[in-house]
């Protein structure tokens, strides 16, 4: 059985409180130093805001109609986190922890995982439609992850409000293919174990959706992009989009942190601007014998990348992993085992197969 709270957790919690302290109550100011100097600035802002610590939250919903606005406005985002969240609540399945997806306002459009509906404080947070921004609810990841626009984590009292200290918390922002942010992705236990783990699954999980968003948009080719020496098809390419006439439609933030050209909402960027060749080869690279095989291309910089051109309907295919078909098996029945929380019996009759052939397929690993 999980503790919530160990030994050296207890240490954790201490320092937090005397960085509480130090900020929210006037103590020495050294031991403010125990907690990220964002989460200060946050406590900063909410005291310059009139907050008290002590203040009851409502947890406030917004009106109907702003909700339905929100919803619509965020189908894309939706549509593209919906496989993210659902991977994710099999994650997170064993732990005292769920997602929560909110749009660039912090407000909630989706929540996912094993959420415990008796728990009030659960349900407050996962209601479509909640404002859990820094303005509503004080120091979260949510706030800090859209103020920071930086993946980070918070324990319990690193939050402001006492309403909140129950809660420990992983965020990742997340960037649409213009560059400008669409909304966070959050990872919440209640008093939960400190799993500061959970940063580097919510930033990978928030590349994932990323990456989809980018995908989603009209394009005629797709350049996935990495540094030379590095594999290409996974989640840590950058990824250009580009309509027939070689202007960029669409990028992801790998792409954009390797292209700086590519400014968030910027004016529409034409790929030569980023690649010191003609951009008609991209295309001829596709559509040629070497197509699905990556070269390199030069930078203005002087810098190299990696580059494989893809045309549509080619993308899925070229940035999935080829897996053994027995790989891929055995995947498969430890999916089903966990999805049945360790039943072989129940995993068995899901699959069609013996619980023999579990054990033996499982030991031949």
């Amino acid at each position: 059985m999980e503790r919530a709270v160990t030994p050296t957790s207890q240490g954790r919690l201490a320092l937090i409180e005397g960085a509480r302290r130090a900020v929210l109550g006037g103590g020495p100011p050294a031991r403010e130093s125990a907690v990220e100097s964002w989460i200060a600035r946050s406590w900063r802002r909410c005291l310059a805001a009139g907050h008290r610590p002590d203040e009851r939250l409502g947890f406030d919903m917004v009106a109907a109609q702003a909700r339905r606005r929100v919803l619509d406005a965020n189908q894309p985002l939706l549509q593209a986190a919906r496989p993210v969240l659902d991977r994710l609540a099999r994650a997170l399945a064993s732990t005292r922890y769920f997602a929560i997806l909110t749009d660039h306002q912090g407000i909630v459009i989706d929540a996912h995982g094993p959420i415990d509906r008796s728990d009030r404080r659960a349900d407050l947070i996962t209601r479509v439609g909640v404002d859990l921004s820094e303005r509503a609810v004080g120091t979260t990841a949510i706030g800090a992850a859209l103020g920071e626009l930086q993946p980070v984590w918070l324990h319990r009292g690193e939050h402001f409000f006492n309403d909140t200290s129950a809660y420990s918390c992983a965020g990742a922002p997340l960037f649409g293919p213009d560059g400008r942010c669409v909304g966070m992705l959050d990872l919440t236990g209640i008093d939960a174990a400190e799993r500061p783990e959970l940063k580097h699954l919510v930033a990978q999980s928030a590349r994932t959706i990323e990456n989809a968003l980018t995908l989603a948009r009209p394009h005629r080719l797709l350049l996935r992009l990495n540094w030379p020496g590095r594999s290409l098809g996974g989640d840590d390419d950058g990824l250009l989009c580009l309509d027939a006439d070689g202007w960029i439609t669409g990028s992801n933030h790998v792409a954009r942190q390797m292209a700086p050209p590519l400014a968030p909402g910027g004016a529409p960027v034409h790929c030569t601007e980023l690649f010191a060749q003609p951009w008609e080869i991209l295309f001829d690279q596709a559509r040629g014998s070497a197509g699905e095989r990556p070269t390199e291309v030069p930078l203005w910089s002087g810098l190299r990348l990696q580059a494989l051109a893809l045309l549509p309907g080619r993308e899925t295919a070229a940035a999935a992993p080829r897996v053994p078909l027995r790989e891929a098996e055995i995947a498969m029945i430890r999916e089903a085992v966990a999805q049945a929380r360790g039943n072989v019996q129940q995993a068995a009759q899901v699959l069609g197969i013996s619980r023999a052939t579990i054990y033996r397929k499982l030991a031949s690993r």
